[in-house]
């Protein structure tokens, strides 16, 4: 097993969260403290933004019903029988047409907001890549806008589901008129032309039949490919919020990162810290002045090891300096808490479910300043 230790050596002293995450609002950040702006680290190929990423493939299946034949009533029991389950098949297959027209206009709006999506996402990132004030208004209102067609995108998703239940209803129906159809042969009392009009009716309504089973299947398909996107692209949007706020680019969300690297998809916990003695450190943040920033570089090195290890864990362990007497030891165990927290935020905004991080403290001879370090299991 690869085990990269990154040590990331940022120096810093105290800072504030407000300073660090400036509020994400259309206000004017000239209040905030004047930042110097960080050249962003060249995004990797598996860390693309979410604007080059498309949209998952659509069904492309257009399901028209293949019609129903007409006959004369024979006046017969069989034959009234033949006329009340061809009128039903009928009906069946003006309702298919009507799911099949509303499966092409959602798949067309689908379409429409997808491209505006990507397209909002596409400027936030390009102006990120190339480095932006924390907090930029204009991000801000492109971020809602992103937000908005994300929603809609969701709600198209929603109507979709409900199109599915709709399908699942006729495929039952026309369950009912092929039993219906096979059950009236036996019926006394028919003459020939009867059974004729019978078995052409089975055919149409087992071809009804196969049609609605594609148009379900698709519209399954459909169903779970766009659910998956849209959760992916809400992930990838609470990373680019993080992003925003600190005024620099990121890649994909951090739980994205190890979905795509696991096939089983099991679900892992750090559970307690373990100990540290012997152990490297994958990142070292040392707060020893103003302003840290160690975001993209704490990005980096988690979504490479997410890469190669998408079940791995962390342990977070606040590093205070045991020097200076108990009550500096006090005060300085507080602060290294503090920032320790505030990497842990980091993680979880960059998309690393908490549960994946067991947080510790400790105190050293060797540090000279407040640390926190970053340790895979």
């Amino acid at each position: 097993m690869l085990l990269v230790g990154t040590a990331l050596i940022l120096p810093a002293c105290s800072f504030t969260d407000s300073s660090l995450w400036p509020s994400l609002t259309g206000e004017d950040p000239a209040g905030q403290p004047e930042q110097t702006a960080q050249a962003p680290a060249p995004v990797a190929a598996n860390q693309q933004p979410a604007a080059a990423r498309n949209q998952p493939a659509l069904g492309t299946g257009n399901f028209v019903p293949p019609g129903v034949s007409t006959g004369a009533n024979t006046g017969t029991f069989v034959g009234k029988k033949v006329v009340e389950l061809r009128e039903e098949l009928r009906r069946l297959q003006t309702n298919i047409s009507g799911q099949n027209g509303e499966l092409q206009k959602l798949r067309g709006q689908l379409v429409g907001n997808s491209q505006r999506y990507h397209g909002t996402i596409a400027a936030v990132n390009a102006r990120l890549q190339v480095g932006t004030t924390p907090g930029n208004p204009i991000l801000v209102q492109q971020f809602k806008s992103a937000q908005s067609d994300v929603d809609r995108l969701a709600q198209d998703v929603a109507s979709m589901n409900t199109l599915h239940g709709s399908i699942a209803s006729s495929a039952t129906m026309s369950s009912f008129l092929s039993e219906s159809a096979k059950a009236s042969f036996a019926i006394s009392g028919a003459i020939d032309e009867d059974h004729r009009q019978l078995a052409i009716l089975e055919d149409e309504v087992n071809r009804t039949d196969v049609l609605i089973d594609r148009l379900y299947k698709e519209v399954t398909n459909d169903v779970r490919r766009q659910t998956n996107y849209v959760s992916t692209e809400r992930a990838n949007l609470n990373l680019m919020s993080a992003g925003i706020k600190a005024g620099e680019i990121y890649g994909g969300s951090l739980l994205n990162v190890a979905m795509a690297g696991s096939s089983g998809g099991t679900q892992v916990s750090a559970g307690a810290p373990l100990s540290t003695s012997g152990r490297r450190p994958l990142v070292v943040v040392r707060f020893d002045r103003n302003e840290v920033p160690y975001q993209q570089a704490l990005y980096t090195a988690v979504s490479r090891v997410l890469e190669k290890r998408p079940e791995a864990v962390f342990d977070l362990v606040a590093v205070a300096p045991s020097s200076g007497g108990q009550a500096r030891v006090a005060l300085n165990s507080n602060k290294a808490r503090r920032y320790a927290e505030g990497v842990l935020r980091s993680l979880i905004e960059m998309g690393l479910p908490p549960a994946r991080v067991a947080v510790s403290a400790k105190t050293a001879a060797q540090a000279r300043s407040n640390e926190v370090h970053l340790y895979l299991r």
